[in-house]
């Protein structure tokens, strides 16, 4: 019996549920819209939605484990030893095919559900809930190229601060979402996923020598990897939520909640980048450098968390949770760390707690999708309907 972590609240807020979007980037109206129009044409009409969605997941961390076993360190790129190797070449051409059709499949997904008369709030919850926790696979994916430790490196702690660029985007446009009941599409979302995807190709054909090349002005690639995360948080994502944040309270168009129930949502994410930072700050044995995939894997996942139940609240018109449960013990980890000499167990408690948080997480997925097929009568990965 699957664990029931939808309220009868949420339920019934789901069945009152509309779909509504605003996208206003260029390059996803002029050209991938049209791209994927295209392709959703020439798919079968049995193929369903959730599959495409899961399926495209999948190839993410495909991609990830695939690094992660040629370059676990990410030091491969960067490293001056003749004995170390680099990441071989043809790594990055199946990246760069993975990448492709992941980003389609997320594409054409909702297409096919509307083609195939198959929409349904699942979909949608399904969709955004595992692209929550893909905000974390796809930097992390990148950072190979650069490697850490050079001049023409990434340190693994600006990395980890693109990680929660990419992550802070995703949740501002869920949190718009909640208090304005439109969800803006990001402009940055399709421009970061088409840049992957070239600098993938490039990795490919030039090698990862290509990233130290010097650049004019005394430019180097990571000064603009690094910018391009930075300034588009900054100078269009930021911005835009403002703005719309702005017009829906001034045009009395969204939910009109006081000041601390619209900034409720914001709070557990807030928590548990203070605790990530602090853990960073006070830890004994440098842990992010000793393990940065393995830090980066735990913080995506438990944000992933956050993001979902917050997906959940805006989307059946809900009240947003406080603290997240998986941050609690977090803090107890957070305060050990601050107090105690902790040594070698450090990397013990940062294993167990990211075991403990990634099953918790996959439970409480699983549960809410099952519980909300159940109640759709819907099957999650055909459409045809429950017997």
């Amino acid at each position: 019996m699957a664990t029931s972590y939808l309220t009868d609240e949420h339920i019934a807020g789901f069945d009152r549920y509309k779909y509504c979007s605003v996208d206003t980037s260029p390059l996803s109206n002029y050209v991938m819209h049209p791209f994927w129009n295209a392709v959703v044409k020439r798919l079968p009409r049995w193929l369903a939605p959730n599959l495409m969605t899961f399926v495209g997941f999948l190839l993410l961390i495909f991609n990830f484990a695939l690094l992660t076993w040629y370059d676990p360190q990410f030091r491969a790129s960067s490293s001056q030893h003749p004995d170390d190797p680099l990441v071989p070449n043809w790594v990055w051409l199946v990246c760069g095919f993975a990448h492709f059709l992941s980003h389609t499949l997320d594409g054409c997904d909702g297409k096919q559900a509307r083609r195939t008369g198959s929409s349904s709030p699942l979909g949608e919850l399904f969709d955004h809930g595992l692209d929550s926790w893909a905000t974390m696979f796809f930097p992390t994916a990148i950072y190979s190229m650069f490697g850490r430790g050079t001049e023409y490196g990434i340190t693994v702690t600006q990395m980890y601060m693109v990680v929660w660029v990419v992550m802070i985007g995703f949740i501002m446009s869920h949190w718009e979402k909640y208090n304005t009941g439109t969800l803006f599409l990001p402009w940055g979302y399709d421009m970061s996923q088409v840049c992957m995807l070239v600098m993938y190709i490039a990795a490919f054909f030039c090698g990862q020598d290509l990233w130290r090349t010097h650049l004019p002005m005394g430019l180097r690639f990571h000064y603009l990897f690094l910018f391009s995360f930075y300034g588009g948080f900054l100078f269009i994502s930021l911005p835009h939520t403002i703005g719309n944040l702005y017009r829906s309270t001034s045009e009395g168009t969204g939910r009109n909640l006081s000041l601390y129930e619209g900034m409720l949502p914001l709070l557990s994410p807030v928590l548990l980048f203070l605790l990530c930072v602090a853990w960073l700050k006070m830890s004994p044995t440098d842990i992010l450098e000793q393990q940065p995939r393995l830090f980066y894997f735990m913080s995506g996942t438990v944000f992933a968390n956050i993001a979902c139940r917050l997906i959940i609240a805006q989307m059946s018109n809900t009240r947003c949770e406080g603290v997240n449960a998986l941050l609690w013990p977090l803090m107890l980890i957070v305060a050990g760390v601050c107090t105690a000499p902790l040594g070698q167990w450090e990397l013990v408690l940062l294993i167990g707690y990211t075991v403990m948080a990634t099953l918790l997480h996959i439970h409480f997925g699983v549960c809410v999708v099952i519980q909300m097929a159940d109640h759709f009568n819907i099957n999650i990965f055909t459409l045809k309907k429950q017997d």
